[in-house]
């Protein structure tokens, strides 16, 4: 019997997990190791402030907060005994690069002067400069730089909270969850009026594990529970293809991350390492297959920002299947209806931005009853259950 049984590793799950055995909640994290899960592929781009979301209230603060939550969540990780997280302050520029860019970037500026108050260290830099610090960088037309944005590693950062967790109590396994266990319901009331709880899941090989609280977290997994808890869960999946690269002799542990106005990016890494990214695949399902024309677009539009990495090596292909709600926007906390089952789900591609701060904000609703913010509550989908 445990407290909590979390369904779902990648970094959301993982980050939920943590925060609850921190708290002295008895977890248990379940995970299947999806191929195409989007932790594992994502290459790691901490800069809300540069979101197309800016201009959203809600979604801003709730933005900021995660980036804000990221250096003291590495504090406790490596108090907890983590050696690797990933997780750097490396800065990023952005590049118009071609004529179609600039409308773009005029676009995303205005964004960033709208929150200045907010956003008071994001400034305009001469083209000269943004190809000082990534020579491999076209020239481009204009370029501002954000130096507090940060890289991390999707699944290295899941491993160091799985990891931490441990220390604290949290038990992990590798298996198939095939449903969630309730008593009463809606046409069955318990004793005390409500409608039915949770008590716990059921596995592919017929055990169950009994649990006072269920969190559902397997990304775009995620609505295969929806007939459980009488709700509909509105995620559906989006293929991201990435390629990773070796750019030889090259020092590129120190560059920022790169990014131009078509939707694309280059994360570098230490050691001639770098992530180009990434494809927004809609219609694809649960297909976690690289493409020749996936490749294609992501290895051009790198070649197009920076076309220095023509010698790089192509060392790896990974697809994630991202998973994006109905609003693109997370859906966090209690179910309405089934005591003790909760959801943190559908990040699509700002999972890694703010999957583990929606960890921590999943885990003080079970731990503390912290309400969730209006903006990434499930409540919002409530008149969708059934």
């Amino acid at each position: 019997m445990y407290d909590a049984v979390v369904v779902g590793g990648g970094i959301v799950g993982s980050s939920v997990g943590y925060h609850l055995a921190r708290a002295g909640v008895e977890t248990l994290l379940v995970d299947r190791c999806d191929p195409g899960r989007a932790t594992t592929a994502g290459a790691g781009i901490v800069s809300p402030g540069t979101s197309s979301r800016t201009a959203d209230d809600d979604w801003f603060a709730f933005g900021t907060a995660a980036g804000d939550y990221y250096s003291e969540l590495v504090d406790r990780l490596e108090a907890d005994g983590v050696d690797d997280t990933s997780y750097a302050e490396v800065g990023l520029i952005a590049a118009a690069i071609d004529d179609d860019e600039l409308g773009p970037y005029e676009e995303a500026t205005a964004r960033i002067e709208a929150r200045r108050d907010e956003l008071p260290d994001i400034e305009e830099i001469d083209p000269a400069a943004a190809t000082d610090r990534v020579p491999a960088l076209a020239e481009p037309q204009r370029a501002f730089h954000v130096p507090d944005a940060a890289r991390v590693n999707g699944e290295t950062f899941a491993r160091a909270l799985r990891e931490a967790g441990r220390t604290h109590g949290l038990e992990t396994t590798e298996r198939d969850v095939t449903s969630i266990r309730t008593e009463g319901g809606r046409e069955s009331r318990l004793p005390d009026g409500r409608d039915a709880r949770v008590t716990g899941v059921e596995t592919a090989d017929g055990s169950r594990i009994e649990a006072d609280r269920v969190v559902v977290a397997g990304g775009a997994w995620s609505p295969a529970f929806g007939d459980d808890l009488g709700v509909e869960i509105p995620v559906e999946p989006k293929r991201g293809q990435i390629v990773h690269l070796d750019l030889p002799d090259a020092e590129t542990g120190s560059w920022p991350v790169l990014k131009g106005f078509r939707h694309h990016y280059i994360v570098p890494w230490p050691d001639g390492r770098l992530v180009a990214g990434a494809t927004r695949e809609t219609g694809s399902g649960f297909d976690p297959r690289v493409t020749a024309a996936g490749l294609e677009e992501v290895l051009g539009e790198a070649l197009r920002v920076a076309p220095g990495l023509a010698d790089a090596t192509v060392i790896e292909h990974r697809v994630g299947l991202r998973p994006v709600s109905a609003d693109g926007v997370p859906i966090l906390g209690a179910v309405p209806g089934v005591e003790g089952a909760h959801l943190a789900t559908g990040h699509g591609a700002t999972g890694l931005t703010l999957g583990p701060y929606s960890g921590k904000v999943v885990a003080d609703r079970i731990t503390d009853q912290k309400s969730v913010p209006d903006a990434v509550s499930v409540a919002r989908f409530a008149d969708g259950s059934r």
